[in-house]
């Protein structure tokens, strides 16, 4: 059975993976994110200890991206705000060490296709997978598809409006202030708060506010794309009752307008913690 190299490229981390074409992972390993020639040739070197010989790398990465296969840059990272990156080649070092097919998505769309094929999605005809961490993102999947423009949607850049409570809160995202990753994302958290959203105590208000601009954020993305289901995965989101608080918010800011409920559609992740591989594994099999 052909065995396929798995990349999730994260900001703080790249997991790597080595799986089968029906996703049994043989092998995982975590390198921290610092210099793209550091963590690179670190993920080079892990998969030739492992004999990889693979039919296919996936990547599954942060971005922005340049996904356009006539572009010169395809497979590079654009204008990043991480330290280094701007630019670098994610596709080369591996194509030029393993001879092989690299695919490369952004991550939120990798685990869209992962959740979509064999997670919370199955079975249904379009989902939305939104990340909430140390950025915010989304990818939709429509019939086994995913959403392409231009280049990738960038729905953690829309602009919501301002909770009463946040007014004076500037926002953290460093092109746009207050939108929704500068409002929701770790980062603008510990900004605000200075701790995680589960490190507050239980009857801080910080929870409330974060749960209210993701259900402003669901509101907005049920009015464009109506997805059967909605999975909302990131570490913002593993705060305890975060989920529910969300589910509400969102209810409230549709006011009954949408097919969909959410309180039945937004799920966290039916893949747990391996909606990043299997994405990356996803975009192997779609070369």
């Amino acid at each position: 059975m052909a065995n396929y190299g798995l990349i999730e490229a994260g900001g703080t981390k790249f997991v790597l993976g080595v799986s089968d074409d029906e996703g049994n992972i043989a092998a995982r390993h975590q390198i921290p994110t610092t210099t793209p020639e550091e963590t690179l040739g670190a993920c080079v070197g892990w998969f030739r200890e492992q004999g990889l010989a693979p039919a296919a790398i996936g990547i599954a990465s942060f971005g922005p991206l340049d996904l356009n296969r006539a572009s010169p840059t395809w497979g590079h990272v654009t204008r990043t705000p991480k330290p280094f990156w701007s630019g670098a080649d994610l596709v080369g070092p591996f194509a030029r060490a393993f001879g092989c097919a690299v695919g490369i998505e952004t991550d939120v769309n990798g685990a869209a296709l992962a959740e979509a094929r064999w997670g919370a999605g199955r079975s249904l005809n379009s989902l939305l997978y939104l990340t909430i961490g140390t950025g915010v993102g989304g990818g939709f999947v429509s019939d086994g598809r995913l959403l392409h423009g231009l280049s990738h949607p960038e729905m953690g850049h829309i602009r919501l409006p301002r909770h009463p409570q946040d007014m004076d809160f500037a926002g953290h995202c460093p092109f746009h202030g207050a939108c929704l990753e500068g409002l929701a994302a770790g980062p603008s958290i510990l900004a605000r708060w200075g701790q995680s959203l589960s490190e507050l105590p239980a009857d801080h208000h910080g929870a409330d506010i974060i749960a209210w601009y993701l259900g402003q954020a669901i509101a907005t993305f049920q009015a464009i794309l109506e997805p059967a289901r909605i999975v909302m995965g990131g570490g913002v989101m593993a705060t305890p009752g975060l989920i529910d608080k969300v589910r509400h918010a969102a209810t409230a800011a549709g006011n009954g307008y949408f097919v969909s409920d959410p309180a039945q559609v937004v799920v966290t992740p039916g893949l747990g913690s391996n909606s990043g591989l299997l994405g990356a594994l996803a975009v192997a099999l779609g070369i």
